[in-house]
């Protein structure tokens, strides 16, 4: 097999991993190196969670202020359980690994569950799916 003599100068190499003992250094050393490190601290993380929000999913919901309460909420309550895992076992009994993802999940069911046409509120299937499946 050939190799090239020349690499193209817009050849981009875009590697992710995990912290390790075994990666090569000299590639560290020749690198560009990006982290993504999660915001720390109950308010970081309350404006992290309002940020990837679309603008239309928080405004334009036809339960209005409750609506908007509903969010604050269930953010203010998925920023405090990641600010307990930060205390490993005092926080939880065994480790959870709570992201974004667990957040978005719970802001989706709130959604498809407060549904306009009856403008009723299923806290308990709420409490239930929130509470027990998502978190």
């Amino acid at each position: 097999r050939k190799r090239p003599k020349k690499v193209h100068p817009e050849f981009r190499l875009i590697l992710s991993s995990m912290p390790s003992s075994f990666f090569p250094v000299s590639v560290l050393q020749n690198s560009v190196k990006v982290t993504n490190e999660p915001p720390k601290g109950i308010r970081a993380n309350m404006l992290r969670a309002f940020m990837d929000i679309e603008p239309a999913f928080f405004n334009e919901h036809p339960f209005c202020h409750v609506w908007r309460r509903l969010i604050f909420a269930l953010c203010f309550f998925h920023a405090i359980v990641l600010e307990r895992k930060k205390f490993g076992p005092l926080g939880w009994n065994i480790l959870y690994e709570f992201n974004d993802s667990d957040r978005d999940c719970a802001l989706l069911n709130l959604n498809l569950y407060c549904v306009p046409e009856t403008y009723v509120i299923p806290w308990s299937a709420l409490h239930y799916i929130l509470g027990e499946i998502t978190y």
